[in-house]
């Protein structure tokens, strides 16, 4: 039998990392809970669209795991974290989680989700700026995917 739901899972996730950005660009300049931030996003955001479970796996984990995701995209920024644009930093963030710690996810998805997510949400030219570093991250931590099998 067909499921029609099966067809939105893509969506669902890109709604997911959509919200997650903006949660987390305001968890990055708040420094609000995390738990807060997610919990105003369920109740005041359309959430309809997204995968609840994985926005809140982007929203803890990502805050949990931040020293981690910033060593790895530190030695690829052309500046200091800090100085990165706040969206773009909060969407880097999110696509350094996922090649990280989701292997699952092919890293060619995981790099054109965050540039579509610059593109909406980043600075005139931010998704080069996410699309080159998210590359040369994804080169450094998943070597597997990039090895020629000709």
């Amino acid at each position: 039998m067909h499921n029609p739901a099966r067809n939105n899972l893509p969506g669902k996730r890109a709604w997911a990392r959509r919200c997650a950005a903006q949660a987390l660009y305001q968890w990055q300049l708040t420094g609000e809970e995390p738990s807060r931030i997610a919990t105003q996003f369920l109740a005041d955001q359309d959430l309809g669209k997204a995968d609840p479970d994985y926005f809140r796996e982007l929203v803890f984990q990502v805050p949990a795991h931040v020293a981690q995701i910033d060593a790895v995209l530190s030695p690829f920024l052309d500046r200091p974290l800090p100085q990165v644009d706040p969206v773009e930093c909060a969407i880097l963030r999110i696509g350094g989680y996922e090649l990280i710690q989701h292997p699952d996810i092919a890293y060619r998805i995981v790099i054109n989700e965050a540039v579509e997510l610059a593109k909406v949400f980043g600075a005139d030219q931010g998704h080069r700026f996410v699309n080159g570093v998210l590359d040369k991250v994804a080169r450094a931590v998943r070597p597997v995917e990039f090895v020629d099998h000709s």
